[in-house]
């Protein structure tokens, strides 16, 4: 499943998608331990692409409960099921079907 706490290690965006929503044990210190993990403006973006706007542009300085549910939600409950990864890189869509992204490159499109 296409989640935004993976999608954020890519530069892919998102097009076409089909969204699902299921619920995740929200766990603070986790959150708190991957922040720095995260290229903030890639995942908002990403977030927003998806039609969710309740991450600020800018990390907050405090990380209330507020913020991290709204993170916990953005990186762990929205899933993409269905759709198209565009990266804007190399020019290549990789295909979303079931949750699970394509990112196998066909022999002719290696090298």
């Amino acid at each position: 499943m296409v989640r935004l706490i993976t999608h954020n290690l890519l530069a892919c965006h998102f097009r076409d998608v089909q969204i699902e929503l299921r619920e995740a044990e929200f766990n603070p210190e986790f959150l708190k331990g991957f922040m720095p993990k995260l290229e903030w403006k890639a995942l908002v973006d990403a977030a927003r692409q998806l039609g969710d706007t309740t991450l600020p542009l800018e990390v907050p300085e405090m990380l209330d409960d507020e913020f991290l549910k709204n993170l916990h939600h953005v990186l762990l409950e929205i899933h993409v099921e269905e759709g198209v990864m565009s990266c804007p890189n190399c020019k290549h869509d990789y295909p979303i079907l079931n949750g699970i992204p394509n990112m196998l490159l066909a022999e002719h499109e290696i090298g």
